[in-house]
């Protein structure tokens, strides 16, 4: 039995409605990290930031590119995404380099495991894109290295950086669940119907449970 025309469209929109969060998602976060380098306490570390920023381009340029080759306007596909993603930015201002690093930690790992559980109900070649661009990377070793030093450094940090890093979570993971109830297509309620609100919920206890793991490793309380 082939596909439904409904099914098939429905596909698309999901297709369209989550590379459009993910290339939004990048394209802020080169403009933030950018905008953090600033607080670097040394040229190398600003460098190191600019070097993120720039993968963080290059994520956004595949999207770009994967959007149109759908026939999909980038831009337009953007632009739901654009005012949400911005006041969660406006909501989480680091006040210096160590929250800069932090937050940039918690936003990576957290938003690629949220792309990578949507992109399940995605068909074989845009889960496997999806999976590409949203799998951790050395841009993540590299933040956690800095956290890990940071802490090394000055373990008075690790009470600080733990309730910057819960209330980065909280954020995160709120602003999570406003994506999938605004966007109800990047719920995963297309495991067969269901509870929408129940499943955003289901969703964001996994990236909980998932971010605290994490968290733990560096020595931190979730």
């Amino acid at each position: 039995m082939g596909i439904s025309p409904d099914a098939a469209a429905s596909a698309g929109q999901l297709s369209a409605e989550l590379l459009g969060a993910m290339a939004y998602g990048e394209l802020s976060a080169f403009g933030r990290l950018s905008l953090d380098s600033r607080y670097a306490p040394t040229l190398h570390d600003r460098s190191v930031f600019a070097k993120i920023a720039v993968g963080a381009y290059g994520n956004f340029a595949l999207l770009n590119d994967r959007l149109s080759e759908m026939g999909v306007d980038p831009e337009q596909a953007m632009l739901p995404f654009q005012r949400s993603f911005d006041h969660f930015h406006e909501r989480t201002k680091p006040g210096d380099w160590f929250e800069s690093v932090m937050k940039a930690y918690v936003i990576d790992t957290v938003s690629s495991d949220f792309y990578r559980a949507v992109s399940m109900f995605l068909d074989p070649t845009t889960r496997h894109f999806v999976e590409r661009v949203a799998s951790p990377d050395q841009a993540t070793e590299v933040l956690r290295v800095l956290i890990r030093r940071a802490l090394a450094d000055d373990p008075r940090l690790a009470s600080r950086l733990a309730l910057w890093g819960r209330r980065l979570v909280g954020e995160a993971l709120t602003q999570a669940q406003r994506v999938g109830m605004e966007h109800p297509l990047l719920g995963p309620l297309l495991k067969g119907g269901g509870d929408a609100r129940a499943a955003v919920r289901s969703l964001t206890t996994e990236l909980a449970d998932k971010h605290g793991r994490r968290m733990t490793g560096l020595g931190l309380t979730a």
